[in-house]
């Protein structure tokens, strides 16, 4: 039970109609989850349009409601609040609901296009090691600690953001890294959070089903910075030409990082060969376990992060070379005969260049690379034939096959993804609708010390076709053919 004057605290307030001294039961974003004593939130979503039950939770027993427009016809027995923009007042009141758990600790956000999880993750694990309680909120999985929570969105709804940063809290954590994806800066899922830092990764083609236009996209990305207060950091790569745009008004100190320019934190690639990496950061030099180029970049900004969280500089570049892959991030085995297989969560066309660009780097003139990749349905159409010809272009052989194709046909979505490969590769491109023949016939193509890329699912452990989730694990069907 919470007083409605303390849950209002901070929510920007055109007018209110009843009292505002009662006390609240429950607070909800979804109708059917009203009961006595309720504050409901009308929001105006992209499918439903909350206002329209309002009438219907307080037949339930709500006793308040937060919305932009009051009904025509009002209860003298009920509170209405009058805002703005109820989707973000949802996130203040979420956060005064659990007693504002992200200024208990310090909340630092990863937001980009590639690169998030591989980020939040490694922090998670460096922070573990160096003595923390902490806590991770990602694509893969959240975690406080051991403790291991099921995933369903990058980013949370702000009711269950802040109810796990409670549970961090309880628990002990003094620090937590979540990825912030730009559905969730755009839905306001993180208003209200208090911030102690930000790191920008990268920003490319992905999203525009949902954005409209890169320049939506981008200032979704730019939002998150331009909220962070002066009390945080804001550190960006400032080798992705939008990078430094992410520090135009922000109010927290500004950070840079860079492997290519002049930077606060400034890396380079000394060596990368297929079992690690030889880098050097600010002068220091330390070999890493993880693979590929791109990686370095989720290094450097994990170093500088943590120099920015005060924490000793040598025992940060120690653990670091300790640490393991990412599971579905350049996550690989390698067969009896020398073959490699990787899996790779690239669904995007900058990070897929990444991965074969860097697998190309790698190989040698003998070793035959074949690709398996597919784009998921339901999701940004443009990009399909942008990754079917990368993926031609750099690849010896390429399969497009099926990843998720939710409610569309994989036939289509292939389709689509064939438009873009060029005449000049076709001969080297085909067409296998079922996921498993295509990881299966990829692995019968391959002779002694070649390698397989199984782009687009990665640490994913299903294949979502007409709304059922099918078990499906890319790494273990690699594994059958290969091992």
């Amino acid at each position: 039970m919470k007083a409605l004057n303390d849950l209002l605290r901070q929510v920007k307030i055109k007018h209110i109609k009843g009292a505002a001294d009662i006390n609240i039961s429950s607070i909800c974003f979804d109708s059917r989850e009203a009961h006595a004593g309720s504050l409901f939130f009308a929001i105006k979503g992209t499918r439903v349009d909350g206002h329209s039950f309002i009438d219907q939770v307080i037949a339930q027993g709500a006793v308040a409601v937060i919305c932009e427009n009051l009904p025509d016809t009002t209860n003298d027995t009920i509170t209405y609040i009058q805002v703005s923009d109820s989707s973000y007042a949802s996130g203040v009141v979420a956060s005064n609901w659990f007693d504002n758990p992200s200024k208990k600790l310090k909340l630092v956000g990863i937001t980009g296009t590639n690169g998030k999880t591989t980020t939040v993750t490694l922090l998670f694990n460096l922070f573990r090691e160096l003595g923390y309680h902490t806590g991770l909120l990602s694509t893969i999985l959240n975690r406080v600690d051991d403790e291991i929570i099921p995933s369903t969105h990058t980013t949370p709804d702000s009711y269950s953001l802040n109810q796990l940063l409670n549970h961090m809290v309880e628990k002990g954590c003094s620090y937590c890294f979540m990825e912030v994806s730009s559905h969730a800066v755009a839905q306001n899922r993180i208003a209200g959070l208090t911030f102690a830092g930000g790191i920008f990764s990268n920003i490319t083609h992905d999203h525009l089903d949902f954005h409209k236009t890169f320049d939506e996209y981008l200032k979704a990305k730019k939002h998150f910075f331009d909220e962070l207060p002066s009390t945080a950091f804001a550190l960006t790569n400032i080798d992705d030409r939008n990078g430094l745009v992410m520090l135009q008004n922000s109010k927290a100190s500004r950070h840079s990082y860079s492997l290519q320019k002049m930077a606060d934190f400034k890396g380079r690639i000394i060596e990368a060969p297929l079992d690690g990496l030889h880098l050097d950061f600010d002068g220091n030099e330390i070999w890493c376990r993880l693979v590929g180029r791109f990686i370095g970049y989720n290094l450097l900004a994990v170093y500088a992060a943590s120099v920015l969280l005060e924490q000793d500089t040598i025992e940060v570049l120690t653990i670091l070379s300790k640490l393991e892959s990412i599971e579905g991030r350049f996550d690989y085995i390698k067969s009896s005969q020398g073959i490699i297989g990787i899996v790779d969560y690239a669904h995007t066309p900058d990070a897929l260049q990444n991965v074969l660009e860097t697998i190309n780097q790698l190989r040698t003139e003998k070793q035959m690379l074949i690709t398996v990749v597919g784009c998921g349905g339901d999701r940004d159409k443009t990009k399909r034939p942008i990754m079917a010809r990368i993926a031609a272009r750099l690849s010896d052989r390429v399969i497009l096959t099926s990843d998720n194709p939710r409610s569309e046909t994989a036939e289509q979505i292939i389709a689509e993804m064939q438009a873009g490969v060029e005449k000049e590769y076709a001969r080297n491109v085909q067409n296998i609708t079922d996921r498993h023949d295509a990881i299966r016939i990829a692995c019968a193509m391959t002779r002694d010390n070649d390698v397989i890329l199984v782009a687009g699912k990665g640490h994913e452990k299903y294949q979502e076709i007409k709304g059922v989730k099918h078990p499906f694990d890319d790494k273990e069907i690699l594994k059958k053919y290969l091992l």
